[in-house]
């Protein structure tokens, strides 16, 4: 898989941060990577496993960050798929140095046009902005 193709089963597996307990999701990563076709017992599912684990291990800052950006918008109030979008880039782009700015507001973007709703893409445009 490519970096983009990875991002995206990163992604899928975040967003089900918000239907379970983070007590739960170590079952859910489990099941994720074995249902899932493309990921299989491979490397890409080695990365996938490793980058949703160090995203989860910041949601409590990156949170924050979110809250303290977004004026009349908070963590509870942005949509699920946005803020799942909006936890991986910021993650991407203030702890991981392997990914360029751009290149992580880009990706968000091009995931909010594929999962989100009409206008996710402005959105998810705006708040990463804050962070570029």
């Amino acid at each position: 898989m490519n970096r983009s193709e990875l991002r995206e089963q990163v992604f899928k597996l975040l967003f089900r941060v918000e239907f379970n307990s983070m007590e739960e999701m170590a079952e859910q990563e489990e099941l994720f990577v074995t249902a899932s076709e493309e990921l299989g017992k491979t490397k890409d599912a080695d990365y996938v496993r490793d980058k949703y684990e160090k995203v989860a291990e910041k949601l409590p800052e990156i949170d924050a960050m979110i809250n303290e950006q977004t004026v009349g918008w908070d963590t509870g109030r942005i949509a699920k798929v946005e803020l799942a979008i909006l936890r991986l880039a910021i993650y991407e782009i203030k702890f991981d140095e392997t990914v360029p700015t751009g290149v992580a507001i880009n990706e968000a973007v091009e995931l909010a046009k594929k999962f989100g709703q009409d206008g996710s893409a402005s959105f998810v445009n705006g708040v990463l902005a804050k962070f570029a």
